[in-house]
């Protein structure tokens, strides 16, 4: 093998990626904001790569779906520490329902006092979280389904399938995934009723923590399988002997999660002062753009399983990072407004922030209805992104006094939620039979973990 293709290279540039930032990162220095947006971009890439190689080597030890689980939780860790840092402010400014309640919407926009600074950065903290997760599947899921079509005319990937018809090229996903697809339609259905509670509180965390706690325990028990697409860095790292191979995982795990912990939130501020210097609001740049570089890692580490024909495990990542993204995020930005409010709180939020979450439950309704068959279409794809943008656009549109509506831009997320229960209702009907199979292989996965046997897959039969 020649030293220049061997697979510590590739590892020594992706580590040398990270090195510019750990220089700015240890001696202090202040680049300027473009130069530290590049600088940062570009050790997130680097990092990415690292946390990719990573978790395929984990696979050799533990159940693939478990070493996505923690792959997804590191590469969107800069997204909790920004929620985490909004409910934190508002939990010490006193932001409770009854002092929110006191203040009127302009006085909450204007930040005029503490206790209006406090429910601005409630409302951030909520801004941020349906941002986030409305990206992943508008960009994320519809995006990478494109790339793995894309790329399989290459790649030869044996997940896509050639169908007749518009846009009919589809990516089949394994039914191994149905029980993270189950589990996240129950987080979807209770997300509906949050808004209900007039804020997020310990009802909403102990049952979406208790959630994601609950899936995790079943990936541990499940069967460890050998991969047969793994090459490169990932194929030679799983050759190393015990106990070198999982200390490089750690290694892996550790540096990258560091990294991308570092890295990410100055690239993401960065952006947000670029855009406000140019005009666009800060309200929008908090919810869409740092969110977007928050969201980079994840995308990249997805795209990098696409590239190697491992388009299943590539959206088991984004399912698994959806998941933990809709039970974690929400259940403990709960968690922090209390310790900084001193006592057990509703993390509140006003009537346009249940929009959002409203809006955000009623998208990743529509995504499960796309995937209950295990397969997403390029057409599907398409109608995913389509309604995501739109509804950005217009809403920036609104916001900018560009275009004049009848309605308000709390009435168009009502609508764009509307829009999508109707469309995911019908492929509900539509897929039926799928959905039943669907919640029967996630019951089958959940007695096998408790050490029962399967029921559906026996009946079928």
């Amino acid at each position: 093998m020649s030293r220049l293709r061997h697979p510590l290279v590739a590892v020594a540039v992706a580590a040398a990626l990270t090195a510019p930032w750990v220089a700015v990162f240890l001696t202090g220095a202040h680049p300027g904001i473009v130069a530290e947006v590049a600088i940062s971009g570009v050790a997130i890439l680097g990092a990415s790569f690292l946390l990719a190689w990573g978790a395929e080597t984990a696979e050799k030890d533990v159940p693939r779906a478990f070493a996505i689980a923690v792959l997804a939780v590191l590469a969107v860790a800069p997204e909790y520490a920004v929620d985490a840092l909004y409910a934190w402010s508002a939990g010490a400014g006193g932001a409770t329902a009854e002092a929110c309640a006191a203040l009127s919407p302009g006085q909450i926009e204007a930040q005029a006092t503490p206790v209006a600074e406090a429910c601005h950065n409630a409302n951030l903290a909520i801004a941020n979280m349906t941002g986030a997760n409305r990206i992943l599947i508008g960009i994320g899921w519809a995006g990478i389904a494109a790339f793995t079509v894309w790329r399989s005319f290459e790649t030869r990937d044996p997940a896509v399938v050639n169908r007749e018809g518009w846009l009919g090229d589809a990516v089949q996903l394994d039914e191994d995934i149905a029980t993270e697809i189950t589990f996240l339609f129950l987080a979807t259905a209770w997300a509906f009723a949050v808004p209900l509670g007039g804020g997020i509180d310990l009802l909403d965390t102990l049952l979406l923590v208790g959630l994601y706690v609950a899936y995790i325990g079943l990936v541990l028990k499940s069967d460890v399988e050998q991969s047969e697409h793994t090459v490169g860095v990932p194929k030679y790292l799983q050759g190393w002997s015990l106990p070198w191979r999982p200390l490089a995982v750690l290694s892996l795990f550790g540096y990258s999660g560091a990294m991308i912990f570092i890295a990410v939130e100055p690239f993401a501020h960065g952006l947000e002062v670029i855009g406000v210097r140019n005009g666009v609001p800060e309200f929008f740049m908090i919810q869409w753009v740092a969110p977007l570089a928050s969201e980079s890692p994840e995308l990249i580490v997805v795209a990098v399983l696409v590239n190697k024909a491992r388009s299943t495990a590539g959206f088991n990542a984004l399912i698994s990072s959806k998941l933990n993204q809709w039970t974690l995020l929400i259940g403990t930005i709960a968690v922090v407004y209390s310790l900084a409010l001193g006592a057990v709180g509703t993390l509140p939020f006003d009537a346009r922030q249940s929009a959002e979450i409203w809006i955000t439950a009623g998208q990743s309704f529509f995504a499960l209805a796309i995937l209950c068959n295990f397969e997403i279409s390029i057409r599907e794809a398409v109608v995913l992104f389509a309604l995501f943008i739109s509804q950005v656009l217009i809403e920036f549109a609104l916001i900018k006094s560009l275009i004049e509506l009848p309605i308000t831009s709390h009435d168009l997320l009502l609508v764009y939620t509307a829009v999508y229960l109707v469309l995911g209702t019908a492929l509900f009907v539509k897929r039926r039979d799928s959905l039943r199979r669907l919640f029967g292989l996630a019951g089958d996965a959940v007695r096998t973990a408790v050490g029962r046997e399967p029921v559906y897959m026996e009946r079928v039969d």
